[in-house]
Protein backbone atom coordinates (compact mmCIF):
# COMPACT_ATOMS: atom_id res chain seq x y z
CA UNK A 1 0.00 0.00 0.00
CA UNK A 2 1.28 3.29 -0.90
CA UNK A 3 1.83 5.60 1.71
CA UNK A 4 -0.67 9.11 2.11
CA UNK A 5 0.78 12.34 0.19
CA UNK A 6 -0.53 14.80 2.35
CA UNK A 7 -0.77 17.65 0.40
CA UNK A 8 -0.77 21.29 0.62
CA UNK A 9 -3.73 23.29 1.53
CA UNK A 10 -6.58 24.59 -0.05
CA UNK A 11 -9.63 23.45 1.89
CA UNK A 12 -11.97 25.37 4.12
CA UNK A 13 -12.66 23.67 7.25
CA UNK A 14 -14.86 23.58 9.66
CA UNK A 15 -14.25 21.93 13.17
CA UNK A 16 -17.14 21.77 15.74
CA UNK A 17 -16.78 20.83 19.42
CA UNK A 18 -18.77 21.66 22.48
CA UNK A 19 -16.10 23.75 24.47
CA UNK A 20 -12.51 24.23 24.41
CA UNK A 21 -11.67 23.65 28.11
CA UNK A 22 -9.29 20.92 28.99
CA UNK A 23 -10.66 17.21 27.58
CA UNK A 24 -9.52 14.43 24.75
CA UNK A 25 -11.64 15.71 21.84
CA UNK A 26 -10.62 19.33 22.57
CA UNK A 27 -6.79 18.33 22.22
CA UNK A 28 -7.60 16.31 19.20
CA UNK A 29 -9.42 19.22 17.51
CA UNK A 30 -6.55 21.64 18.22
CA UNK A 31 -3.88 19.67 17.59
CA UNK A 32 -5.65 18.77 13.76
CA UNK A 33 -6.27 22.14 13.52
CA UNK A 34 -2.74 23.86 14.23
CA UNK A 35 -1.34 20.60 11.97
CA UNK A 36 -4.05 21.41 8.89
CA UNK A 37 -3.56 25.24 9.00
CA UNK A 38 0.21 24.75 8.68
CA UNK A 39 -0.49 22.97 5.58
CA UNK A 40 -1.92 25.94 4.21
CA UNK A 41 -5.51 25.08 5.00
CA UNK A 42 -8.09 27.11 6.34
CA UNK A 43 -9.42 26.18 9.73
CA UNK A 44 -12.11 27.62 12.06
CA UNK A 45 -13.05 26.05 15.42
CA UNK A 46 -16.25 26.85 16.61
CA UNK A 47 -17.22 25.96 20.00
CA UNK A 48 -20.82 25.45 20.30
CA UNK A 49 -22.06 25.04 23.52
CA UNK A 50 -19.86 26.59 25.71
CA UNK A 51 -17.75 29.54 25.73
CA UNK A 52 -15.74 28.59 29.28
CA UNK A 53 -13.27 31.47 29.68
CA UNK A 54 -13.57 32.70 25.55
CA UNK A 55 -9.76 31.11 25.35
CA UNK A 56 -8.70 27.67 23.98
CA UNK A 57 -7.04 25.57 26.59
CA UNK A 58 -4.68 24.05 24.07
CA UNK A 59 -2.55 26.44 21.96
CA UNK A 60 -3.70 27.47 18.81
CA UNK A 61 -1.47 28.30 15.46
CA UNK A 62 -2.69 32.14 15.24
CA UNK A 63 -3.88 31.61 11.69
CA UNK A 64 -6.65 29.18 13.43
CA UNK A 65 -9.85 30.93 13.38
CA UNK A 66 -11.97 30.88 17.05
CA UNK A 67 -15.72 31.64 16.46
CA UNK A 68 -17.79 30.98 19.94
CA UNK A 69 -20.99 30.21 19.18
CA UNK A 70 -22.55 31.73 21.98
CA UNK A 71 -21.75 35.35 20.69
CA UNK A 72 -24.69 34.68 17.90
CA UNK A 73 -27.54 32.76 20.60
CA UNK A 74 -30.01 34.58 22.14
CA UNK A 75 -29.18 34.49 25.79
CA UNK A 76 -32.64 32.65 26.78
CA UNK A 77 -31.51 29.03 27.29
CA UNK A 78 -34.59 27.70 25.99
CA UNK A 79 -33.91 30.18 22.92
CA UNK A 80 -30.41 29.42 22.37
CA UNK A 81 -30.70 25.40 22.88
CA UNK A 82 -33.93 26.18 19.93
CA UNK A 83 -31.88 28.54 17.71
CA UNK A 84 -28.82 27.19 17.74
CA UNK A 85 -28.76 24.74 14.62
CA UNK A 86 -30.47 27.71 12.72
CA UNK A 87 -27.82 30.07 13.53
CA UNK A 88 -24.94 27.51 12.88
CA UNK A 89 -26.26 26.88 9.77
CA UNK A 90 -26.31 30.66 9.03
CA UNK A 91 -22.59 30.77 9.88
CA UNK A 92 -21.77 27.43 7.73
CA UNK A 93 -23.57 29.13 4.75
CA UNK A 94 -21.50 32.46 4.61
CA UNK A 95 -18.42 30.46 5.46
CA UNK A 96 -18.77 27.57 2.61
CA UNK A 97 -15.87 25.27 4.38
CA UNK A 98 -15.51 22.13 1.87
CA UNK A 99 -16.02 20.09 5.18
CA UNK A 100 -17.55 20.33 8.26
CA UNK A 101 -15.92 17.85 11.08
CA UNK A 102 -17.81 17.70 14.17
CA UNK A 103 -16.92 16.01 17.77
CA UNK A 104 -19.38 14.71 20.35
CA UNK A 105 -22.92 13.49 20.44
CA UNK A 106 -24.69 16.63 21.23
CA UNK A 107 -22.20 18.70 18.63
CA UNK A 108 -22.95 15.89 15.98
CA UNK A 109 -26.49 16.33 15.84
CA UNK A 110 -26.49 20.06 15.90
CA UNK A 111 -24.32 19.41 12.89
CA UNK A 112 -26.21 17.40 10.90
CA UNK A 113 -29.45 19.64 11.54
CA UNK A 114 -27.78 22.57 10.73
CA UNK A 115 -26.21 21.24 7.42
CA UNK A 116 -29.66 19.84 6.54
CA UNK A 117 -30.09 20.06 2.33
CA UNK A 118 -26.67 22.04 2.33
CA UNK A 119 -24.44 20.40 -0.06
CA UNK A 120 -21.22 20.19 2.83
CA UNK A 121 -20.14 16.89 4.03
CA UNK A 122 -19.86 16.17 7.68
CA UNK A 123 -17.56 14.04 9.36
CA UNK A 124 -18.93 12.98 12.46
CA UNK A 125 -16.70 12.01 14.97
CA UNK A 126 -17.68 9.33 17.93
CA UNK A 127 -15.70 9.58 21.17
CA UNK A 128 -17.27 6.99 23.71
CA UNK A 129 -19.01 3.56 23.11
CA UNK A 130 -21.13 3.57 20.34
CA UNK A 131 -22.85 0.61 21.05
CA UNK A 132 -24.03 2.11 24.60
CA UNK A 133 -26.72 4.72 24.37
CA UNK A 134 -27.35 4.03 28.16
CA UNK A 135 -25.60 7.50 28.84
CA UNK A 136 -27.63 9.66 26.27
CA UNK A 137 -31.09 11.34 27.30
CA UNK A 138 -33.46 9.22 24.90
CA UNK A 139 -33.68 12.01 22.53
CA UNK A 140 -30.56 12.56 21.63
CA UNK A 141 -30.35 9.04 21.25
CA UNK A 142 -33.27 9.16 19.01
CA UNK A 143 -31.74 12.15 17.21
CA UNK A 144 -28.54 10.50 16.82
CA UNK A 145 -30.20 7.20 14.90
CA UNK A 146 -32.04 9.20 13.03
CA UNK A 147 -29.47 11.65 11.60
CA UNK A 148 -26.62 9.60 11.40
CA UNK A 149 -26.92 8.34 8.15
CA UNK A 150 -27.19 12.00 6.60
CA UNK A 151 -22.91 11.98 7.68
CA UNK A 152 -20.51 11.14 4.90
CA UNK A 153 -18.86 9.44 7.64
CA UNK A 154 -19.21 8.49 11.10
CA UNK A 155 -15.44 8.24 12.67
CA UNK A 156 -14.57 5.88 15.22
CA UNK A 157 -11.55 5.76 17.10
CA UNK A 158 -10.71 2.03 17.06
CA UNK A 159 -11.00 -0.68 14.19
CA UNK A 160 -13.49 -2.48 16.74
CA UNK A 161 -15.90 0.26 18.08
CA UNK A 162 -16.06 1.24 13.78
CA UNK A 163 -16.82 -2.97 13.52
CA UNK A 164 -19.36 -3.01 16.16
CA UNK A 165 -21.29 0.42 15.22
CA UNK A 166 -21.15 -1.27 11.64
CA UNK A 167 -23.16 -4.52 12.78
CA UNK A 168 -25.52 -1.92 14.98
CA UNK A 169 -26.20 0.39 12.74
CA UNK A 170 -26.27 -1.20 9.13
CA UNK A 171 -27.68 2.12 7.84
CA UNK A 172 -24.76 4.27 8.28
CA UNK A 173 -22.94 5.23 5.15
CA UNK A 174 -19.09 5.10 5.97
CA UNK A 175 -17.38 3.72 9.74
CA UNK A 176 -13.56 4.87 9.40
CA UNK A 177 -11.67 4.27 12.38
CA UNK A 178 -8.92 6.75 13.57
CA UNK A 179 -7.34 7.14 16.26
CA UNK A 180 -6.11 10.02 18.74
CA UNK A 181 -2.43 11.09 18.14
CA UNK A 182 0.01 11.47 20.57
CA UNK A 183 0.46 15.01 21.92
CA UNK A 184 2.83 16.61 20.10
CA UNK A 185 4.25 18.45 23.23
CA UNK A 186 4.78 14.90 24.92
CA UNK A 187 6.84 14.06 21.32
CA UNK A 188 8.79 17.09 21.79
CA UNK A 189 9.43 16.13 25.69
CA UNK A 190 10.58 12.57 24.92
CA UNK A 191 12.87 13.84 21.31
CA UNK A 192 14.57 16.30 24.21
CA UNK A 193 15.26 13.57 27.16
CA UNK A 194 16.90 11.45 24.38
CA UNK A 195 19.48 13.95 23.19
CA UNK A 196 20.16 14.98 26.65
CA UNK A 197 20.69 11.12 27.19
CA UNK A 198 18.11 11.08 29.99
CA UNK A 199 16.30 7.74 30.85
CA UNK A 200 12.91 8.33 30.25
CA UNK A 201 12.34 6.39 34.03
CA UNK A 202 13.41 8.93 36.07
CA UNK A 203 15.40 7.82 39.64
CA UNK A 204 17.55 4.78 39.04
CA UNK A 205 17.83 4.49 43.66
CA UNK A 206 17.47 0.57 43.75
CA UNK A 207 16.41 1.14 46.98
CA UNK A 208 13.29 3.29 46.13
CA UNK A 209 10.14 1.24 46.04
CA UNK A 210 9.22 0.54 42.85
CA UNK A 211 5.79 2.11 41.50
CA UNK A 212 3.24 0.67 39.81
CA UNK A 213 0.95 3.65 38.61
CA UNK A 214 -2.73 4.21 37.39
CA UNK A 215 -4.57 7.49 36.22
CA UNK A 216 -8.30 8.18 35.99
CA UNK A 217 -11.36 10.05 37.42
CA UNK A 218 -12.71 8.07 40.25
CA UNK A 219 -15.74 6.79 39.10
CA UNK A 220 -17.13 3.57 38.58
CA UNK A 221 -16.13 3.26 34.91
CA UNK A 222 -12.52 3.23 35.70
CA UNK A 223 -12.93 -0.19 38.03
CA UNK A 224 -10.09 1.58 40.48
CA UNK A 225 -11.65 -0.55 43.08
CA UNK A 226 -10.94 -3.97 41.15
CA UNK A 227 -7.35 -2.68 40.88
CA UNK A 228 -6.67 -2.01 44.80
CA UNK A 229 -8.30 -5.93 45.24
CA UNK A 230 -6.12 -7.47 42.31
CA UNK A 231 -2.69 -5.48 43.84
CA UNK A 232 -4.17 -6.67 47.50
CA UNK A 233 -3.64 -10.24 46.16
CA UNK A 234 0.12 -9.88 45.39
CA UNK A 235 0.95 -7.16 47.55
CA UNK A 236 2.37 -9.45 50.12
CA UNK A 237 4.50 -11.32 47.14
CA UNK A 238 5.69 -7.51 46.20
CA UNK A 239 6.69 -5.69 49.56
CA UNK A 240 8.96 -3.42 47.42
CA UNK A 241 6.20 -2.30 45.00
CA UNK A 242 3.51 0.15 45.74
CA UNK A 243 0.09 1.44 43.68
CA UNK A 244 -0.15 5.17 42.96
CA UNK A 245 -3.64 6.30 41.55
CA UNK A 246 -3.36 9.25 40.04
CA UNK A 247 -7.21 10.95 39.70
CA UNK A 248 -10.05 13.24 41.71
CA UNK A 249 -13.77 11.98 41.60
CA UNK A 250 -16.66 10.85 43.53
CA UNK A 251 -15.41 7.52 44.55
CA UNK A 252 -12.40 8.66 46.40
CA UNK A 253 -13.66 8.37 50.26
CA UNK A 254 -15.19 5.24 49.17
CA UNK A 255 -11.59 3.57 47.96
CA UNK A 256 -9.78 4.98 50.77
CA UNK A 257 -12.10 3.15 52.81
CA UNK A 258 -11.16 0.25 50.84
CA UNK A 259 -7.25 0.91 51.35
CA UNK A 260 -7.49 1.09 54.86
CA UNK A 261 -9.59 -2.07 54.94
CA UNK A 262 -7.09 -4.10 53.81
CA UNK A 263 -4.42 -2.52 56.13
CA UNK A 264 -2.51 -1.61 52.55
CA UNK A 265 -2.19 2.10 53.23
CA UNK A 266 1.86 2.14 53.10
CA UNK A 267 1.51 0.42 49.79
CA UNK A 268 -1.73 2.35 48.28
CA UNK A 269 -1.73 5.73 47.47
CA UNK A 270 -4.44 8.00 46.29
CA UNK A 271 -2.43 11.04 44.60
CA UNK A 272 -5.32 12.94 44.02
CA UNK A 273 -4.88 14.80 40.48
CA UNK A 274 -1.99 16.63 38.70
CA UNK A 275 -1.13 18.89 36.53
CA UNK A 276 2.11 16.72 35.44
CA UNK A 277 0.99 13.59 34.82
CA UNK A 278 4.20 12.96 32.06
CA UNK A 279 6.55 13.59 35.06
CA UNK A 280 4.59 10.76 37.53
CA UNK A 281 4.74 8.39 34.59
CA UNK A 282 8.83 8.51 33.82
CA UNK A 283 9.10 7.99 37.93
CA UNK A 284 6.94 5.19 37.92
CA UNK A 285 8.22 1.54 36.94
CA UNK A 286 4.77 -0.31 35.31
CA UNK A 287 1.21 1.07 34.52
CA UNK A 288 -1.91 -0.73 35.11
CA UNK A 289 -5.67 0.20 33.44
CA UNK A 290 -8.36 -1.43 34.89
CA UNK A 291 -10.99 0.43 32.89
CA UNK A 292 -14.64 -1.31 32.33
CA UNK A 293 -14.98 0.40 28.81
CA UNK A 294 -12.76 3.56 26.94
CA UNK A 295 -13.97 5.38 24.03
CA UNK A 296 -10.03 5.71 23.60
CA UNK A 297 -7.44 5.40 26.55
CA UNK A 298 -5.58 8.55 26.02
CA UNK A 299 -3.48 7.87 29.73
CA UNK A 300 -2.60 3.96 28.33
CA UNK A 301 -1.15 5.65 24.89
CA UNK A 302 0.57 8.22 26.94
CA UNK A 303 1.76 5.90 29.65
CA UNK A 304 3.64 3.61 26.86
CA UNK A 305 4.92 6.35 24.62
CA UNK A 306 6.55 7.12 28.26
CA UNK A 307 8.28 3.93 28.08
CA UNK A 308 6.30 2.54 30.76
CA UNK A 309 5.39 -1.43 30.55
CA UNK A 310 1.75 -2.09 30.50
CA UNK A 311 -1.22 -3.74 31.57
CA UNK A 312 -4.73 -3.35 31.17
CA UNK A 313 -8.31 -5.05 31.05
CA UNK A 314 -9.36 -6.17 27.38
CA UNK A 315 -12.43 -3.33 27.91
CA UNK A 316 -14.25 -2.03 24.85
CA UNK A 317 -11.99 0.19 23.34
CA UNK A 318 -8.40 0.41 23.02
CA UNK A 319 -6.77 -1.32 24.70
CA UNK A 320 -6.53 -4.58 22.34
CA UNK A 321 -5.21 -1.95 19.39
CA UNK A 322 -2.80 0.24 21.73
CA UNK A 323 -1.09 -3.74 23.45
CA UNK A 324 -1.03 -5.16 19.25
CA UNK A 325 -3.35 -7.53 21.05
CA UNK A 326 -1.25 -8.69 24.18
CA UNK A 327 1.76 -8.25 22.00
CA UNK A 328 3.27 -5.10 23.46
CA UNK A 329 1.39 -4.70 26.66
CA UNK A 330 -0.11 -7.75 28.95
CA UNK A 331 -3.53 -7.55 28.19
CA UNK A 332 -6.07 -9.34 30.36
CA UNK A 333 -10.08 -10.26 30.46
CA UNK A 334 -11.02 -11.76 33.96
CA UNK A 335 -9.83 -10.49 37.61
CA UNK A 336 -7.60 -13.60 37.94
CA UNK A 337 -5.92 -13.01 34.26
CA UNK A 338 -5.25 -9.53 36.14
CA UNK A 339 -3.59 -10.94 39.85
CA UNK A 340 -1.84 -13.25 37.27
CA UNK A 341 -0.68 -10.70 35.18
CA UNK A 342 0.16 -8.72 37.74
CA UNK A 343 2.34 -11.35 39.53
CA UNK A 344 4.05 -11.84 35.90
CA UNK A 345 4.68 -8.29 35.05
CA UNK A 346 6.05 -6.81 38.97
CA UNK A 347 8.14 -9.91 39.48
CA UNK A 348 10.04 -10.16 36.13
CA UNK A 349 12.12 -7.05 35.07
CA UNK A 350 13.19 -8.53 31.94
CA UNK A 351 9.83 -8.55 30.87
CA UNK A 352 8.91 -4.87 31.80
CA UNK A 353 11.83 -4.03 29.77
CA UNK A 354 11.18 -5.84 26.79
CA UNK A 355 7.59 -4.31 27.01
CA UNK A 356 8.74 -0.71 27.61
CA UNK A 357 10.52 -0.74 24.88
CA UNK A 358 7.99 -2.61 22.61
CA UNK A 359 5.35 -0.66 24.21
CA UNK A 360 7.03 2.10 23.09
CA UNK A 361 7.98 1.83 19.80
CA UNK A 362 4.47 0.54 18.80
CA UNK A 363 2.80 3.73 19.74
CA UNK A 364 5.23 6.30 18.95
CA UNK A 365 5.09 4.67 15.45
CA UNK A 366 1.12 4.01 15.00
CA UNK A 367 -0.13 6.89 16.52
CA UNK A 368 2.06 9.89 15.40
CA UNK A 369 0.71 13.26 14.66
CA UNK A 370 2.05 12.29 11.01
CA UNK A 371 0.15 9.22 10.68
CA UNK A 372 -2.74 10.60 12.28
CA UNK A 373 -3.01 12.92 9.61
CA UNK A 374 -1.87 10.99 7.04
CA UNK A 375 -5.01 8.88 8.01
CA UNK A 376 -7.31 12.05 8.31
CA UNK A 377 -6.16 12.88 4.47
CA UNK A 378 -7.34 9.22 3.56
CA UNK A 379 -10.83 9.74 4.59
CA UNK A 380 -10.48 13.24 3.13
CA UNK A 381 -9.64 11.49 -0.41
CA UNK A 382 -12.27 8.91 0.27
CA UNK A 383 -15.17 10.98 0.87
CA UNK A 384 -13.70 13.01 -2.65
CA UNK A 385 -13.68 16.18 -0.05
CA UNK A 386 -11.64 18.75 -2.88
CA UNK A 387 -10.44 22.28 -2.05
CA UNK A 388 -13.20 24.79 -2.81
CA UNK A 389 -16.11 23.26 -4.08
CA UNK A 390 -18.64 25.29 -1.94
CA UNK A 391 -16.88 28.39 -2.78
CA UNK A 392 -19.80 29.50 -5.37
Amino acid sequence: MQPVVVPQGGRKIVLLISSMNAGGAERVAAALANSWVALGNEVTIVPCFSQGSGQSFYTLDERVNLHWLVEDLPRSKVLSRLLKPVVLRRKLKAWRPDVVVSFLTNVNVTALLATYGLKIPVIVCERTNPVSESHLPLSLSKLRKLLYPRAAAVMMQTEAAARDYAAYRPNLKYIPAIANPISAELVEELQALAMQAVEIKGDADSAAPKVLLSMGRLVELKQFSLLIDCFAAVAEEFPDWQLHIYGSGPLAEQLTAQIESLSLSEQIFLKGATKAPWQAMRQADAFAMSSKREGFPNVLLEAMANGLPAIAMDCPYGPAELSRHGEVALLVETRAAFIDGLRKLLGDETLREQLAVQGQEHVLQNYSQEKVLADWEQLFQNLKIETGVNAN
